[in-house]
C-alpha cells in the first residue's frame, strides 16, 4: 500500500481571492505583520500499489483529469511507503 500526498496551489500570478480575504480579515483581528496569504490544498491518496513510480503517474494523471486545473493549478507528488 502507498499514500500519495498532492500539494495544489495556484500557479505564480493567478489572483487568489481566498488568500486575499483570509489576509484583510487577520489584518482586522490586529494580526498587522501579515503581509501575504496564499491558499492551497492538500489531498492524500491511498492506493493498493506497490510500484512508485506507477502509483505517481497515475496521481499525475489523475491530477490531470480531475484534481487541478492545469490553467491555473501547479501540483506537487509525494509517493511513500504506508509502512515508512
Amino acid at each position: 500500500m502507498l499514500r500519495a500526498r498532492v500539494e495544489i496551489k495556484l500557479k505564480k500570478g493567478v489572483v487568489d481571492p481566498e488568500g486575499k480575504n483570509i489576509e484583510k480579515a487577520l489584518h482586522l483581528l490586529d494580526f498587522t505583520e501579515v503581509s501575504g496569504v496564499s491558499v492551497s490544498r492538500f489531498i492524500e491518496i491511498i492506493m493498493d500499489e506497490e510500484d512508485k513510480e506507477k502509483a505517481a503517474r497515475r496521481v499525475d494523471e489523475m491530477c490531470r483529469k480531475l484534481l487541478a486545473n492545469p490553467v491555473i493549478n501547479d501540483y506537487t507528488i509525494q509517493v511513500e511507503d504506508m509502512h515508512e
